[in-house]
């Protein structure tokens, strides 16, 4: 019996998976951060919510038995309802090596993207980075994705693929790097793009360059806010920035501390002083007026 069709004999039941990948996510919706989140609405607004919604429960129950990310391309293997398991293939579009030069060098152009992204983190706006560089970052439409299973079912995303989807959601919470693995650029050589660029004059240059107007010369709207309370007050909270972000945004150097990376060592200290600075902030909150 196909385990897609219903027909006269019910739904058929998936074997238990042993050691399966189980999502985190026990009920309603699956992914914390922005860009999981963002990876789900993308494909559910492709008019896929209702086939998504039958590989919540595979996901769930660890059904998935482990996939790959690579380059253009995620496979992986769900236990269906037949002993053998299933082999599932999600197929994007990667951007070419023009393509990721342009986003690069936009990224490289915006220390706040630049730091975030050595810090590990993806901020909101670097979807909108793609966009101009006429690469989205998520797909456009389904005709964008090639999604294929070896289960019977004719459904695009059957419940296998729609688990994986999912499980694949929430390994972009863990690591935002694998949504651009999938798009061609690993972390290491994004990392190495940031940190670096061709300069005219010399073979590479920092690209910590923060400069600006001299003061003398915006004095007169030093003050002035960049935009209303109102519109302030209605943005999102910005994310938690890691206390040792500075140590991450520099390459360490080359000199060893007693055998030791040198950023290694400063880790700890950067991670403690932030905590002795919001236990300061805590004592300041809680004592009483005057």
């Amino acid at each position: 019996m196909a385990e897609g069709w219903q027909g006269w004999y019910g739904p058929s039941r998936p074997l238990r998976a042993e050691d399966g990948i189980r999502a985190r996510s026990k009920r309603g919706a699956i992914g914390e951060q922005w860009w999981s989140r963002r990876f789900i609405d993308v494909l559910e607004s492709f008019g896929m919510s209702g086939r998504m919604a039958r590989g919540r429960n595979y996901a769930r129950s660890g059904q998935v038995l482990g996939f790959d990310i690579a380059c253009g391309y995620v496979t992986a293997r769900v236990q269906g309802s037949r002993p053998k398991p299933y082999q599932v293939r999600i197929q994007v579009t990667p951007l070419t090596t023009a393509q990721w030069r342009r986003v690069e060098q936009a990224l490289a152009a915006q220390a706040l993207f630049r730091a975030k992204l050595l810090a590990g983190e993806m901020p909101p706006e670097i979807e909108d980075v793609f966009a101009e560089c006429g690469t989205p970052l998520f797909p456009r439409s389904d005709r964008d994705l090639v999604m294929s299973c070896s289960c019977p079912d004719w459904s695009v995303p059957c419940k296998h693929l729609a688990a994986v989807l999912y499980v694949l959601a929430e390994a972009f919470d863990d690591d935002p790097f694998g949504i651009l693995a999938w798009r061609g650029r690993d972390r290491e050589d994004l990392l190495a793009a940031l940190r670096l660029t061709p300069g005219e004059a010399e073979p590479a240059r920092p690209l910590i360059d923060v400069t600006d107007r001299p003061l003398a010369d915006c004095v007169a709207d030093y003050w002035s806010p960049g935009m209303s309370l109102a519109r302030l007050r209605s943005l999102p909270p910005a994310p938690a920035t890691a206390p040792d972000l500075l140590l991450r945004t520099f390459e360490p150097p080359p000199v060893p501390v007693r055998g030791q990376d040198l950023t290694a060592l400063l880790t700890p200290v950067y991670h403690r002083l932030a905590e002795e600075d919001a236990e300061d902030d805590s004592d300041g909150e809680a004592a009483p007026p005057g």
